[in-house]
């Protein structure tokens, strides 16, 4: 910070940051509807993809998705609750409740207002849209339920996750498609940084795996269409990859200031110690071809975080699985880390979840946390054939277990958005 003495001169004041530490986890995924189960299978290499079901998909190209399965509101939300809510607000309210459970995270009135919820969404109440433009069609604009909008808005997660918790502090949504759950743990990270809460709930939530979703993404030829090997469609990195494999569900951290945390006896998972964005300016679906953006945030990450790139020990990648993003990724690692590029793990968990769109970054800052806890790295599954132009580490079919001090998370969003999240392993335990 620049200030200017009594005398006129121009002085340099460099403020001590505020720490931030990860004290709480939740999740929904196809993986599984809390935490140990969706880690175990995330380390066991499980695959979470399988044939869609739900609505008919006879006339689309792709006819596989990861979808959460067996999950019920009403073990979250009362039944009047649920009911006006879309499917993406059910998954955040419930990793949320888990969340804050596992946190230990009590909201009364002395501290509500140093609470804040910040959750992203790339696409928001598809669902809630898609079943109330039928109505329309059917009965006219009279017939359109009173709750369309307040259930299909993107900032509703947030909305309703703040009501459910009493959490009265800064309440926002980050909507930058894929990487909307990272920027959000991110945006989030920077309120607590400068000292507007002390607790904040966030990551990110998604369920667009619909007629008018799928149908979308199949239109754009961005979806696998290796219909006959549903576990084996999401290869990210690997030669024969196709395209990405529609996942949903929400993964939700909590973060909280470090002093906080210590002074209450939280569980602390990991330090949150640098993020970046940045960028392209390029194209509205493609990344830039050199990875020059994406590149840029992980530079601008690590010197959040106050490390080198020879500090990371493990990349969970955004590792799609189609052609253009996880070769415009891996030269991104490759400028970013430089010769550390080939001593660093590097692995997708969208190979077992699918890709969660705006929910993606919060699952997998979820993974990266529970990597600098446990030391094992979950594997990219479905690696079979080498591409010449991915040729990073990837931890290919197998977990590993590796020390882990430093865990990056990087999440690439259409319309060129980049964002990296650095945590590092608690030091406090």
């Amino acid at each position: 910070m620049v200030v200017w003495d009594n005398k006129g001169s121009k002085v340099v004041v460099v403020l001590s940051k505020r720490r931030v530490v990860i004290t709480g986890l939740g999740v929904i995924s196809s993986l599984g509807n809390d935490i140990p189960s969706c880690w175990d299978n995330l380390l066991k290499g499980k695959s979470g993809v399988n044939y869609i079901e739900g609505f008919d998909v006879s006339a689309l190209p792709t006819k596989i998705a990861a979808q959460v399965r067996g999950f019920i509101p009403t073990d979250y939300l009362s039944r009047k609750d649920a009911r006006r809510m879309d499917r993406f607000v059910q998954f955040a309210c419930a990793a949320a409740r888990q969340a804050a459970e596992d946190s230990k995270l009590e909201i009364n009135q002395d501290n509500a207002d140093r609470v804040g919820v910040w959750i992203g969404t790339g696409i928001g109440g598809l669902e809630t849209f898609e079943k109330q433009h039928k109505i329309l069609l059917k009965k006219g604009p009279n017939g359109v339920g009173p709750f369309l909008i307040p259930m299909m808005i993107c900032n509703m997660a947030s909305g309703q996750v703040s009501i459910m918790l009493g959490a009265r502090g800064p309440n926002s949504c980050t909507v930058t498609a894929c990487a909307a759950g990272t920027n959000s743990i991110g945006d989030a990270f920077r309120i607590i940084q400068n000292d507007e809460a002390d607790v904040m709930i966030t990551g990110g939530a998604e369920a667009s795996i619909t007629p008018l979703g799928v149908g979308g993404f199949c239109a754009m030829r961005a979806l696998s269409t290796n219909n006959d090997d549903p576990q084996g469609a999401s290869r990210p990195f690997d030669a024969q990859r196709d395209g990405f494999v529609m996942g949903e569900g929400a993964g939700i951290v909590i973060l909280e200031e470090m002093g906080h945390a210590l002074e209450r006896g939280a569980k602390i998972y990991a330090e949150l110690a640098g993020y970046g964005t940045m960028g392209d300016g390029y194209h509205i679906v493609q990344p830039d071809p050199e990875g020059n953006g994406a590149a840029k945030a992980f530079t601008r990450a690590f010197k959040d975080a106050g490390i080198t790139p020879e500090q990371v020990d493990y990349i969970n990648a955004h590792g799609t699985s189609t052609s253009i993003n996880d070769a415009v990724e891996t030269k991104a690692i490759k400028k970013a880390l430089r010769d550390h590029a080939n001593q660093v793990a590097v692995s997708s968990t969208k190979s077992m979840t699918g890709h969660m769109l705006g929910a993606a970054g919060g699952l997998e800052c979820i993974a990266a946390a529970l990597c600098c806890q446990y030391n094992m790295i979950p594997p990219t599954i479905n690696y079979q054939n080498p591409d010449p132009v991915c040729d990073l580490d990837y931890v290919p079919n197998q977990a590993r277990e590796k020390t882990v001090n430093v865990a990056v998370s990087d999440s690439l969003g259409f319309g060129g958005h980049n964002a990296v999240l650095v945590l590092k392993k608690n030091m406090n335990r």
